[in-house]
């Protein structure tokens, strides 16, 4: 176990994650929230998962798994991404899989992050961009402390026609 909690933990991707990750990262669903619009091969996770034992400081994002203490169970990730080691901060997102949300997990799993980024890495502070529309997560993030320091106006194209604005969100550690 890496970070542990009283009902998760997160640790490192392994190879056996492989289905799992070709499943979810290849979810339309959620694809809005994590910018995607082209599917994943499983030679290209196989490839990511290959160097997701690479130092942060190397591929400057880390990815962990969220997995239940009871049983072991993957149940969820989250990253960390866009590593500035200048002026000391990173990008967090967490995905909760649908059957796991509004249990806690993910609030968890954001104050098990802030604690290694503030006192593992050293970090001054974490940063996240949600959709505004994303009221689940923009409450979840508003939960753990971080403050709404700004909007990008119709930031996300939705259709053809409809685009929604982007909240930012800060944490100073």
């Amino acid at each position: 176990m890496f970070i542990k909690a009283e009902h998760i933990y997160l640790r490192a991707l392994e190879p056996t994650d492989l289905e799992l990750l070709y499943a979810y990262e290849n979810d339309r669903t959620i694809w809005k929230a994590s910018n995607t619009i082209t599917p994943f091969s499983k030679d290209i996770l196989e490839q990511y998962l290959s160097c997701s034992h690479q130092d942060i400081y190397t591929n400057k994002q880390l990815r962990l798994m969220i997995c239940l203490c009871k049983n072991h169970q993957p149940i969820g990730t989250i990253d960390l991404f866009d590593f500035d080691p200048l002026h000391s901060r990173i990008g967090v997102g967490v995905l909760i899989f649908e059957e796991f949300r509004k249990q806690g997990f993910a609030f968890e799993s954001i104050e098990l992050i802030k604690d290694y980024t503030k006192n593992t890495l050293m970090l001054h502070q974490l940063f996240c961009n949600i959709s505004a529309t994303n009221t689940d997560s923009l409450s979840l993030f508003e939960k753990c402390g971080f403050t709404l320091i700004g909007s990008k106006k119709q930031w996300n194209r939705l259709s053809s026609k409809e685009f929604e604005d982007e909240c930012m969100y800060q944490l100073i550690l």
